[in-house]
């Protein structure tokens, strides 16, 4: 479960370059929901994703993750209840160690930390298990530098890492923006997979508005720090592209000729 109560954020408060980030957002996940969020640039969205994190600290405002006030938790504390993938496919993974000692990190997030050795034969046959789901035959190269891996194949050890603990919380910051159509593809069908296999509370930035649709039970639109539009499960199958455009020109009063257009104001 994830909450967030009364959040906002100013960069540069009281100077000429003060923006408004976060405007008092309001915002519940239930354990289980997938919720994506779309909006233009500069919509607050990975600032919200970085609130949750612990990488941003509110003005104001509490964040409560599985139950827990968490607001005054710092990043690392609060990365034993959070999975989070980034856009940039480099930046989950260390590329100088194998796959199998990104594995072991990842595994160990949650755990209780003991001198043992990082990557006995228990550890790998679970982890074999789990890369051999992602049919991309990393469960061969187990021994393999992470830095030699393509992109994509980069991406969805990320994913898998990420779930590997099953968070409390998954967080994807348009994590398929970076790969071509076919690797993006993989990608979110593999999130689907792993999100609903175990049952993950997840929150999904994505600038594809049918990867929106298509994704999740819920949906949100933020626009200049605030969430303009919720979307409940029921409602969310019946959505489609043209009644989101229709939705925000509506709430903004902006004529719009594409879905594109919505995402760059």
């Amino acid at each position: 479960m994830l909450k967030l109560n009364q959040i906002n954020k100013v960069f540069n408060e009281a100077t000429p370059d003060e923006k408004i980030a976060l405007d008092q957002i309001n915002l519940t996940l239930n354990t289980g929901d997938f919720m994506t969020v779309i909006g233009s640039n500069g919509a607050g969205k990975s600032t919200m994703l970085n609130m949750v994190s612990g990488s941003l600290t509110p003005d104001f405002g509490e964040i409560e993750i599985a139950g827990k006030d968490v607001t005054k938790y710092p990043e690392f504390k609060r990365s034993q209840m959070i999975g989070r993938v980034f856009q940039d496919p480099m930046a989950g993974t260390a590329p100088s160690m194998t796959i199998e000692e990104n594995l072991a990190m990842a595994y160990s997030r949650n755990k209780k930390r003991i001198l043992r050795k990082a990557v006995d034969k228990k550890r790998r046959e679970i982890f074999r298990l789990a890369l051999e789901k992602l049919n991309l035959n990393l469960e061969n190269r187990l021994n393999a530098k992470v830095g030699m891996l393509s992109g994509g194949e980069r991406q969805a050890l990320s994913l898998l890492m990420a779930t590997f603990t099953q968070p409390s919380i998954l967080l994807l910051d348009e994590h398929t923006a970076a790969l071509d159509p076919a690797r993006a593809e993989i990608i979110t069908n593999l999130t689907k997979q792993l999100v609903e296999k175990d049952q993950l509370t997840t929150l999904m930035i994505t600038h594809n508005m049918q990867q929106a649709l298509d994704l999740g039970n819920r949906l949100i639109m933020m626009d200049k720090g605030q969430i303009i539009l919720e979307v409940e499960a029921e409602d969310k199958k019946k959505l489609t592209i043209p009644k989101l455009m229709d939705e925000f020109q509506r709430i903004r009063g902006e004529k719009l000729t594409s879905d594109k257009a919505l995402l760059s104001f």
